[in-house]
This record gives C-alpha cells, sequence and structure tokens, in this order.
C-alpha cells in the first residue's frame, strides 16, 4: 500500500465491525457484478491486517473464478472483496469504502472495467484506468 492509516468500520446494523490498516487510495469497479451487488460502482479501500469482531455473523459468496465477496448475515451489508486466485494478489482484501467510520483522507485512484460503466454517472477527475480486457489479462475469466 502506498500510504497507509488505520481504520475502523462496521455493517449497517453493527453486528459485524473491524479495525484494519488501510490505504488511502480508492479504487472503483464498474463490472456488472460489482454494479449488481452495491447498486452503483463498488468503492474499495485495500486492507491488511484486519481485526474482526462478529466474524461469525460474515458470510462469503463465491463470485468468480478468482474471487469472493464477504457480507453481514445479518443485514446484508457487503464488507469485503478478497482475491482468492493463485498468484502474488491471491488473500488481497478490499474493504468496502462506505463501511468505514471515518472517511476523510481518501482519494480515488483507479477504475476498473471502465469500459463496463453505464453511461449515466461519471466520477469527476483523472485517474488510472483498466478495461475489461486488461483486468481479464491480469486475472483470467469474465466479471
Amino acid at each position: 500500500m502506498v500510504s497507509a492509516m488505520k481504520g475502523t468500520g462496521k455493517c449497517l446494523c453493527g453486528a459485524v465491525s473491524y479495525s484494519a490498516e488501510t490505504s488511502t487510495e480508492v479504487s472503483a469497479c464498474h463490472c456488472g457484478m460489482c454494479r449488481r451487488w452495491t447498486g452503483g460502482p463498488l468503492l474499495g479501500i485495500s486492507a491488511k491486517e484486519v481485526d474482526w469482531s462478529g466474524e461469525d455473523k460474515i458470510r462469503t459468496y463465491t463470485s468468480s473464478p478468482w474471487a469472493e465477496r464477504g457480507f453481514c448475515s445479518e443485514c446484508g451489508t457487503g464488507l469485503f472483496y478478497r482475491i482468492t486466485a493463485p498468484g502474488p494478489a491471491q488473500g488481497s482484501l478490499s474493504l468496502l469504502f462506505g463501511t468505514l467510520e471515518d472517511q476523510a483522507g481518501f482519494e480515488l485512484v483507479q477504475e476498473w472495467f471502465i469500459d463496463k460503466k453505464p453511461d449515466t454517472y461519471t466520477l469527476a477527475g483523472e485517474r488510472k484506468t483498466l478495461t475489461e480486457a486488461e483486468v481479464m489479462a491480469m486475472f483470467g475469466g469474465s466479471d
């Protein structure tokens, strides 16, 4: 992670909470699965050393051959996206930005599946973007 900070967050009902070392860099994903899961682009931050409370309430869903999504079994809040495929990114976890208690001090630095973004919204500013083909070259499969 480029720049890190200690962050805390929780699901909507509070059954699951966490503290973690997080990046200050936010990524947006426009793939069909992320948009369906979150109702818009998924905003995520890389995290490590996550200390979960209420971990027994976390459920996961294998959403692709290379990743799973975690959510609260009580209220359904999406909590994280984790790479499961073998390779250098295996185990990488992105917390959903909206679950953070304090959302100050972060910067949107990358957009994934930019060619899948609907025309109905545009995120302001310039940043690195990846197309579906570029992401597939990294992980294989489909979104």
